[in-house]
This record gives structure tokens, sequence and C-alpha cells, in this order.
């Protein structure tokens, strides 16, 4: 059973059936409609964003690219609206909202060098802990003017001139990958183009980057992909009509659901071809136990109620780690996920919280520097899952809250992070 426990709303309660049977529509994917915002706002001809994802993480984007000049209107459809997006100058001097999204704070600020004038960057304050040096020191690298206090963090103010030149620059992305493709989506508007060369020793999360140059080439422009450097050459962009993909990564808890309570969950629209690295929970959840079939309509995962243990690298979708967690905690045996250090850097420790939940509720949790190890253990009811205003901590609460009874999952609100209707889409599956 889980309890929701969120601000300013009353507390829903809901019990899991046995087995579950549900079909769930998962809104568009925030990654790829945060680049495709970008993109359009600096193509030379207006783009038609289909489906997009509006959260908080979305609607941020929306909103700073606004604050720099961008035209993006709203068009009602028959299932939502989509985004008609017209390209001006973009100009300054404006302020600009990152909240805790990692995609605004990284992928905003070389857009807004292209602006004249002072813009100003600040969000929460857990914005201020996240690593942001390797986009301002490259920023700096290309003659950017920018003032950090020497922190190399936010609040930043840049200086914009109204271009980038361009050229080499040279970073370490080992802390994240979303370093890499904030550059890139700025190399098409620079004067020169841009040639981006990791010096790290390890580099997260591949396929995002991949998500980006997919995306750069579909709106015209052209990357060159080579080991460890990526070359993206000036170019007008062409405005495109897209139709956003669902976020595959918020699939997890519901594909979860059905594994731990039995029966079967269909998520929509599922793509046959995708970069997103949600993609990935095909293979990961039928080493766990699942069953999985392409449908004509989307994917069907089936499950029995019995989960495995697995050991894994997640090195490349570490934002799938809490749901695997959740789901790991309450398998039958032993799980090992590994290659995850970054997400000490995520909007919370998440390794640090998933540990301290799970074992909160009586679990048998091993912190490593960049691991987890998880062991079967016997999960306490009646407790509370500290969200620590991270969505995925909120939605692997809610998966564990399907076999233990009464735990109450604390500010199930931070899922608007980027499933702004959890709760009530939760409901649903829930009630077949």
């Amino acid at each position: 059973m889980t309890n929701w426990n969120a601000p300013f709303r009353s507390k829903l309660t809901s019990s899991a059936p046995n087995p579950i049977n549900s079909r769930v529509v998962i809104p568009g994917s925030k990654s790829v409609t945060n680049r495709a915002l970008i993109l359009a706002a600096i193509a030379k001809t207006p783009s038609r964003l289909r489906k997009p994802l509006s959260s908080r993480d979305t609607d941020l984007m929306v909103k700073g690219l606004h604050a720099l000049g961008c035209e993006i209107d709203e068009i009602k459809t028959d299932d939502g609206f989509d985004y008609q997006i017209t390209p001006k100058k973009l100009t300054g001097p404006t302020q600009i909202e990152v909240g805790n999204a990692g995609t605004v704070m990284r992928f905003l600020p070389p857009i807004a060098c292209l602006a004249n004038g002072l813009i100003h960057f600040d969000g929460d304050a857990r914005s201020h802990e996240r690593p942001l040096a390797p986009v301002i020191s490259a920023l700096e690298q290309l003659g950017v003017s920018i003032e950090h206090n020497n922190k190399y963090r936010l609040p930043i103010t840049i200086n914009g001139s109204g271009g980038v030149k361009g050229g080499l620059v040279e970073i370490d992305a080992s802390a994240s990958s979303q370093f890499v493709s904030a550059l890139l989506l700025l190399g098409p508007a620079t004067e020169q183009g841009i040639t981006v060369k990791h010096t790290g020793a390890s580099l997260p999360s591949m396929p995002h980057i991949e998500m980006t140059i997919q995306m750069i080439r579909a709106f015209g422009g052209q990357v060159e992909v080579n080991k460890n450097s990526w070359i993206v050459k000036s170019g007008e962009l062409i405005g495109q009509d897209l139709v956003i993909e669902p976020d595959l990564s918020n699939a997890a808890p519901f594909m979860a659901a059905a594994m731990i309570c039995g029966g079967s969950i269909e998520i929509a629209d599922w793509p046959k071809l995708t970069t997103q690295p949600g993609d990935q929970l095909r293979d990961i959840f039928k080493k766990m136990g699942a069953k999985i079939e392409q449908t004509n309509s989307g994917l069907k995962i089936s499950g029995t109620g019995n989960v495995v243990g697995i050991d894994i690298d997640l090195h490349d979708v570490g934002e799938l780690t809490p749901s695997i967690a959740a789901l790991a905690c309450l398998a039958d045996t032993p799980s090992t996920l590994r290659g995850i250090a970054h997400l000490r850097l995520h909007e919370t420790d998440r390794l640090s919280a998933l540990a301290t939940e799970i074992n909160n509720l009586g679990g048998s949790v091993t912190e490593g520097p960049g691991e987890l190890l998880i062991k079967p253990a016997i999960l306490k009811s009646s407790q509370i899952f500290k969200s620590y205003e991270d969505h995925r901590m909120a939605t692997a609460g809610a998966i564990i809250g399907l076999a233990v009874e009464g735990v109450v999952v604390e500010n199930i609100e931070t899922t608007k992070k980027t499933l702004p209707n959890f709760p009530s889409m939760w409901q649903g599956m829930l009630n077949g």
C-alpha cells in the first residue's frame, strides 16, 4: 500500500491489485524536449514540437528561452498542446531561474552567450552545489566573460557579446555527459564551429551524448565524432516538425509494478528505435525476471511477483538506478549496481539517499564509492520514505510501497520535475 503525503494536497491511499493489468501513456521525454527547444531557438526557421513534456524542468527551459527573446507559443491540440517556436535575435539583460534542472543550468548558459548584455543565472539551493565548472571553463576558453566569484558554480552572470567565435575547448566531463551536450548544442551557432575534447578518465551516460548528436543532425547540423572528441561545424539549422518520444526512463516505476504485483502493464507508443537510455529497461528487467514483448501499440511487460537480483554496470544509464535499486531490494537474490559514482552529484546524492531510505525500512544495502550492494531482507511497514526533493527517489519509494504496507512517500509533488501527473497516473494504473 502506498500513501502519498504531498504539501497542500490530501493524502491518497492506494492498494495494488494482484495481479495488475493496465495500459499507461507516458508523457514526452524531458531530455528530448529540452534539447529540441534549444535547437529550435537557434535555428533559422520556425519549428513545431508535438507532444512535448510540460514539467518543472521543461517549463524552466521555456521561460529561460522566453527571457532571452525566443518566441514560444503553445498550440492547443486534441490530446494536449504543441510548441510553436519562432527564433528571434537573443538579447539581454535578463535573469534566468534554473531551479534544480541539470539541462537548464548547463544547456542555457552557452546559448545565452549568443545574446547581448548581462544574463544572470541562479537556482535552487541544491543547484549551487551541483557541478558546472566544465561548462564555465569551456566558455571562458572561448573568450566569454563570466562572473562567478572564482567559484565556477551558480549563481553566474554572463556578459554576452552577441556571438561566440568558437574553436577548441578541453573539458573533464567525468561528472556529467551534459557538459559535452551543452557545448555541442552551441556549436552550429558559433562563427567557426566548435571542437569539444573530453580529457577525463571516464564519461557517463554516452546515450545522452548520442541523443544530442542525433538531434543536431536532425536539425541539419554537421557533427564529426572521434575518440573522446566531437567537432560541430558552424552552419544554419533548419526548423523541424518533431513528435517528442515518451520518456522511457519514466516508464520504469510502472514496469516495475507488473513485476512486483504480477500481471502485465503496456507502455503505449514505445519507440522501436531510440537513443533514450530508458530503452535499456527492456533488457534489464528481463534479466530481473520480467517477460517483455514489443506490441503494435507499445511495449508489454509481464511479471509473476518474483524478482531476481542483478549484477550490472549502470554507468551509461545511471538515471535508471533508483527504480532498479527499489526493485532489487524486493528481489530473492542479491544485486550489485556498479559504475554510478556520478549519481552523487545529481538532484541529491542518490547512492547515499537510496542506501539510507532502504535501510531505514529494514533493508540491507551497502554503499560503496560508486556502487550499491543490495541483499534480500524483510522490509518493515509504516515508514516514511524521504524523497530529498528528487523525483526519482520519490518514484523509488512508490515502487517499494507496492510490496510494503504503510510506506509513506514524502513530498510526492517533487515528481513534477519530469512527470507532472504521477500520483493520478499511479492511481489509474492500480485501478486498471
